[in-house]
């Protein structure tokens, strides 16, 4: 039996593949995982960014009298999980390479679950001083650290089982995973807000979200380890189309592409948090209507994302992915010229904001994860990909909701404009410069 070079199946893996070798998994049945393993990780981070608008600024920043300043600084731990979130895939890596893809999800979506769940335990200040903001990070800082490891490469599988001319339909599914893990975490908050009174969401309602999460990981965590062990899996693996690789060595090869690909997705990846954390905090903040009924309107939205993420399949698998991304980018800076009025114009105008808002980011959300992976030789692509998203996710979402506010606050809401323009601007530089992102060509083979 030959040796393999940074093996990335352990034993129990493969006969894991040779029990299922007459069961071969289908598209369908990866997509589905897919999207539930992405559910779960979105719907980690939407309840922690609907608490840091909703729980943290007067549970663990009372000392502080102004409410926006509150938010700032509950903001200001907002982004730690995106830049936590590369390092996490530099061990993570090296776990996948040394004891298995298996063993990397199961160590990653159980510490994920773990952080999102510890944080409600979390004490308030009143109980144990900064100690209370010292954990808050901490947890913040796991979650990222998790959701480095939980790149499992199965959207990197659903495409290699794509029609050449359904590549666009099927990258967009993985990323229904977003809309309906924040539309899940805005039912449970809107929930518990719109029933409970303010004395008992900020006492112990506010902590129930939290909770759900480590089992919702469970769930997803025996999906993907069920198409981990099938043999399509398996057989891409041995391709070496999914195999792990030092993350320093894919990047003296691919840093170039690494960094373009970073800002090809800027503008959906801009956008994601203006439309889901930025304008909660901006409605409870300066009103318009109460944060319960607002979260029901983002749950509609959701619904409008869904919808926009799908129509972006279909259109790219008609005019190409590189022309939807140009095109979206280009929606998003003509949106941007009026979502500032939007917010400004009290309740009918923030749901029209949030409505057109997230059928725009469906549209170029749609097709951001193709994006990424698309300059990367086989060898390198589930590496690369996965760095590349990271990069992505902390240059374009991680700091979203900090700058937003920050600008609104003190210069004025139409400050929010220029932020979405610059993120559109970004995205069509590098469009331009990426000229592999061309129809009809498998990720990962255009060079």
């Amino acid at each position: 039996m030959s040796t393999v070079v940074n093996p990335t199946s352990t034993g129990l893996e493969e006969d894991a593949r040779r029990i299922h070798d007459d069961k071969p998994i289908s598209p369908g049945s990866i997509a589905i995982g897919v999207i539930i393993g992405r559910m779960s990780e979105f719907f980690d981070f939407f309840v922690y960014g609907i608490g840091s608008v909703l729980v943290f600024p007067r549970l663990i920043f009372p000392f502080v009298s102004d409410p926006v300043t509150a938010t700032l600084l509950s903001f200001s731990i907002f982004p730690l999980a995106f830049i936590a979130r590369p390092v996490g895939s530099l061990v993570f890596m090296w776990i996948d390479r040394h004891y298995g893809r298996g063993t990397k999800l199961t160590i990653a979506l159980f510490l994920l679950g773990g952080s999102t769940a510890s944080i409600a335990f979390l004490p308030a200040y009143d109980s144990i001083g900064y100690w209370a903001i010292a954990l808050l990070a901490l947890f913040r800082l796991g979650q990222g650290f998790a959701l480095g490891g939980a790149w499992d490469g199965l959207a990197s599988l659903l495409n290699l089982n794509a029609p050449p001319n359904r590549r666009g339909w099927y990258a967009m599914i993985p990323q229904l995973g977003a809309p309906i893990g924040f539309a899940l975490a805005s039912v449970l908050f809107g929930y518990f807000v719109a029933n409970l009174s303010e004395e008992d969401f900020l006492s112990w309602g506010w902590r129930y979200p939290f909770f759900v999460a480590f089992a919702i990981n469970v769930v997803a965590l025996f999906a993907r380890l069920r198409i981990v062990a099938s043999k399509e899996f398996g057989a891409a693996m041995e391709a070496q189309e999914l195999q792990a690789r030092p993350v320093f060595e894919m990047l003296s090869k691919h840093g170039h592409d690494v960094v373009l690909g970073a800002f090809v997705p800027l503008a959906s990846f801009a956008m994601f948090h203006l439309v889901t954390i930025f304008p909660l905090s901006w409605v409870t903040l300066t009103g318009g209507q109460t944060p319960a009924e607002f979260l029901w309107v983002q749950v509609a939205g959701a619904a409008v994302g869904v919808v926009g993420i799908v129509l972006s399949g279909v259109i790219a698998d008609r005019i190409g992915r590189r022309s939807q991304l140009m095109i979206g980018a280009v929606i998003i800076a003509i949106f941007s010229f009026s979502a500032p009025f939007l917010l400004d114009a009290g309740g009918k105008g923030q749901d029209a904001f949030i409505i057109i808002g997230f059928g725009i980011l469906g549209l170029s959300f749609g097709q951001a994860s193709g994006a990424v992976s698309s300059r990367f030789s086989q060898y390198y692509r589930y590496t690369g990909s996965a760095f590349t998203s990271d990069l992505a996710w902390l240059v374009g979402a991680g700091f979203a909701p900090l700058v937003a506010l920050g600008l609104a606050s003190n210069f004025g809401i139409i400050f929010i404009g220029g932020y979405l323009i610059s993120g559109a601007i970004c995205t069509l530089v590098a469009l331009s410069l990426n000229r592999a992102l061309t129809p009809g060509i498998e990720p990962g083979q255009q060079r």
